[in-house]
């Protein structure tokens, strides 16, 4: 369906969009995808799908596994100290074997030595950093009760509301803004005891999976300077890859945790929507924003989702289901677990760069290798979940963000403009049709899961593109970079399934690839048994980036 530019001046005005001529002109381009994406829907939704326009999924808590004995690495000297993961750092500060302002510092000489050229950072807060790790070493001095994350310098996404410091959301438009108050998940983290370094970058609004932010700069890959660190939260992923801090806070509403930490190569966990409060964070699509944390190992990944999780009145969409005790499933094989691996979708040579498709191959191999058995299952539906995605992401996106399409959409970088004014041109049918088929989905999901305790997939088609790259090549194929990254990943943002993206245990052109677990609902506790399992017959959590001064 073709509408002409003189249309789309008229609805632009009714909507009050700054616009000239060569705005009408990629308005007529937008809506013609619309179009095409609702061709792909109309078939499958006309009756019989209640449109999952309030959104929870169901699900019980899993029985919890035996308890772990944890090891401890031996304390490292110097920067070394940065390198640390939160649970080795954590069992030091315990055993006074390392002082917080000491592990504190260590994190900010190595912001000092890196942060520049990889600009994982917005703002840092070193001052406030130092005096809060003073006081967690007075805790420990004065033998107080000390937190599970006592004395831990983290970091976070701009996006997560703090009292008293402005929160950009990766746009100048917003630098003025300064919460009165925590977010849920800030004040939890700062009840368990961590430090928190500064806010890190993101693709503007979290709108986008580069994170070339024309307000802050792009992030950089510390597996290659010259490729993007993912989005939205790049800066997240790559100041945990870069030892910027130990451990970060993202955002995922299409994929924006897993495909950075993909990028690379560290752990990013999507939990169940309802998992873990999202009060106090700006949001992008109500229904398909999740709250995780980035790390180095998944060991980590289990003791941040025991700090952020739980029931919070002042998020409507917050379970009420208790937190299982997530350190007890680690460990152990993975005898009489069934990995489901669904074809089609998620393993079309056409849709997969070779190499990844090798090293996900591999992957399996290892997985099996531990006691898990690999079937293979069908999920036909799967292919309208892009068409799905991009009606529910663009709509409620434009829902939220209009206000500032409308009085300030100049100052807006144009990729995020453009994805914002697509929305506003959606119609109500449009939003509601693409619910019904998110509501097959979901079903389809459910029954998968009767063969599989697991699903395993690519967490990217391809490893992190070119900065500057507006499309990726695959079988010599230019896809755009936007639905070719999100591809595997927002599906699981649709159905609000648990996911976690862990590096597999093979590269390509020295860049890490990401496996991709998916679980039942509210079960991270079996897709972190299998992470960890997988982690640790491929030793994946021993690589780091070729860092040098």
């Amino acid at each position: 369906m073709s509408l002409r530019p003189e249309l789309f001046r008229e609805m632009a005005a009714l909507r009050r969009l700054p616009g000239g001529e060569e705005d009408s002109r990629a308005w007529q381009k937008a809506y013609e995808a619309i179009e095409e994406a609702l061709a792909t829907l109309e078939e499958e939704t006309r009756y019989g799908e209640e449109p999952a326009l309030v959104f929870h999924p169901e699900g019980s808590v899993p029985a919890s596994g035996d308890p772990r004995a944890t090891g401890v690495r031996p304390r490292r000297a110097g920067s070394e100290i940065a390198e640390l993961s939160v649970t080795s750092a954590v069992s030091l500060i315990h055993r006074k074997e390392l002082s917080p302002v000491e592990l504190v510092r260590a994190v900010l000489d190595r912001i000092d030595a890196y942060g520049e050229r990889i600009n994982a950072y917005i703002a840092l807060d070193a001052e406030n950093a130092i005096q809060a790790a003073r006081q967690a070493e007075d805790a420990l001095v004065h033998r107080h009760p000390l937190g599970p994350l006592h004395g831990v310098p983290l970091a976070v996404k701009d996006l997560f509301f703090e009292a008293g410091l402005p929160t950009t959301a990766g746009s100048r438009v917003l630098q003025d803004f300064v919460p009165r108050e925590d977010a849920t998940v800030i004040r939890r983290l700062k009840e368990a005891g961590a430090v928190l370094l500064g806010r890190l970058n993101l693709h503007e609004l979290a709108y986008g999976v580069t994170n070339e932010n024309p307000h802050f700069g792009p992030v950089r890959n510390p597996w290659g300077l010259s490729r993007i660190a993912g989005g939205s939260s790049g800066g997240s992923a790559a100041a945990v890859a870069a030892s910027l801090c130990l451990a970060s806070l993202g955002t995922d509403t299409g994929g924006s945790i897993r495909i950075p930490a993909a990028c690379c190569g560290v752990v990013g966990l999507k939990p169940t929507y309802g998992r873990i409060s999202r009060h106090g964070v700006l949001p992008l699509a109500w229904s398909l924003d999740h709250v995780g944390p980035i790390t180095k190992n998944v060991e980590d990944a289990a003791l941040l989702l025991q700090v952020l999780a739980g029931l919070d009145p002042r998020d409507p969409t917050a379970s009420p289901l208790p937190v299982p005790v997530y350190s007890r499933v680690l460990g152990g094989d993975l005898e009489g677990v069934r990995i489901g691996v669904p074809k089609g979708f998620f393993t079309d040579p056409a849709e997969i760069e070779a190499g990844v498709l090798a090293a996900i191959q591999g992957a399996l191999q290892v997985i099996e290798s531990v006691g898990a058995s690999v079937v293979e299952v069908s999920m036909p539906f799967l292919r309208h979940a892009p068409g799905v995605q991009f009606f529910t992401l663009a709509t409620e996106a434009s829902a939220n963000h209009g206000w500032l399409l409308r009085r300030r959409g100049r100052e807006l970088g144009l990729d995020v403009r453009r994805r914002l004014e697509l929305g506003e041109f959606i119609a109500a049918p449009q939003y509601v049709r693409a619910q019904q088929a998110r509501r097959r989905l979901v079903r389809d999901f459910a029954d998968v899961f009767q063969q599989a305790d697991l699903l395993v997939t690519p967490t990217l088609p391809v490893v992190a593109p070119p900065l500057g790259a507006e499309t990726v090549a695959i079988q010599e194929v230019q896809k755009r970079i936007q639905p070719t990254l999100t591809r595997f990943t927002s599906p699981l943002n649709l159905t609000g399934l648990p996911a976690i993206s862990l590096p597999c245990g093979s590269e390509v052109d020295g860049l890490p690839v990401g496996l991709q677990l998916i679980g039942r609902p509210y079960d991270e506790g079996t897709l972190l048994r299998a992470a960890y399992a997988y982690e640790k017959a491929s030793r994946v959590d021993t690589r780091r980036p070729p860092l040098a001064p």
